[in-house]
């Protein structure tokens, strides 16, 4: 029984200690892991929907 996997893998990040700070002022303790995977879900969403630039790591668009 039990239930159903989650399909997650353990990442470990290193975050200063300030940040972690802010981050559990925020959301707090318990809810660090899921503040961490939801900013990185919208910055991924942001990024991959952004017009092709440098930032995104690479030249001009004729080079893909």
């Amino acid at each position: 029984m039990g239930r159903p996997p989650l399909k997650l893998k353990e990442t470990k990040i290193r975050l200063s200690l300030a940040t972690r700070e802010r981050i559990k002022a925020l959301v707090g303790n318990y809810g660090i892991a899921a503040f961490i995977r939801e900013a990185i879900e919208n910055e991924l969403t942001r990024r991959e929907e952004a017009p092709f630039t440098k930032e995104r790591g690479g030249g001009s668009p004729e080079m893909e």
